[in-house]
């Protein structure tokens, strides 16, 4: 799930430092420009203008699902729409899908207050993995058996 539209923009971290004043340039013209190195993962280079925007953005629209999940059809039009974005959400029974609104509109809020963004990945990955298992019984009977031997707690 790429959050970074970049398209074929980019440039290599050798680029970056043999021109930095060049890239920098057509960074800002682009808006975002994507930094690759072979030894690290790649970067997004951007003004701070735009990411203090996608921050805004990302509070508010964090803070009208909050909202929204506070009014009775508020709730309802988020539960039936879950579906459309995560169409994964049909092997979840009807409480797994309340926990997981509920987790990623918090994690949405963790992400837009504090930015703690990695919880909003958490909370998909662990949540599709959990309709993965539900969608292949032979998983699912595993991960329901008793585990043999010590408690684990």
């Amino acid at each position: 799930m790429s959050v970074i539209h970049l398209g074929a923009e980019s440039v290599s971290f050798t680029d970056l430092s043999r021109n930095p004043k060049g890239v920098a340039a057509r960074a800002a013209a682009l808006g975002q420009l994507r930094v690759t190195h072979r030894d690290a993962p790649d970067m997004v280079l951007t003004t701070a203008v735009r990411a203090e925007h996608a921050e805004e953005n990302l509070t508010t629209a964090s803070r009208l699902f909050l909202a929204l999940m506070k009014q009775d059809d508020g709730a309802k039009s988020l539960l039936l729409a879950l579906p459309e974005v995560f169409p994964w959400v049909r092997h979840l029974d009807a409480e797994e899908v309340r926990a997981f609104t509920v987790e990623l509109l918090d994690a949405l809020s963790d992400a837009a207050e504090l930015g703690a963004g990695e919880a909003v990945h958490r909370a998909i990955v662990s949540w599709r993995a959990t309709a993965r298992i539900n969608a292949d019984p032979e998983q699912l009977g595993q991960s329901l058996r008793p585990l043999d031997g010590d408690d684990l707690g």
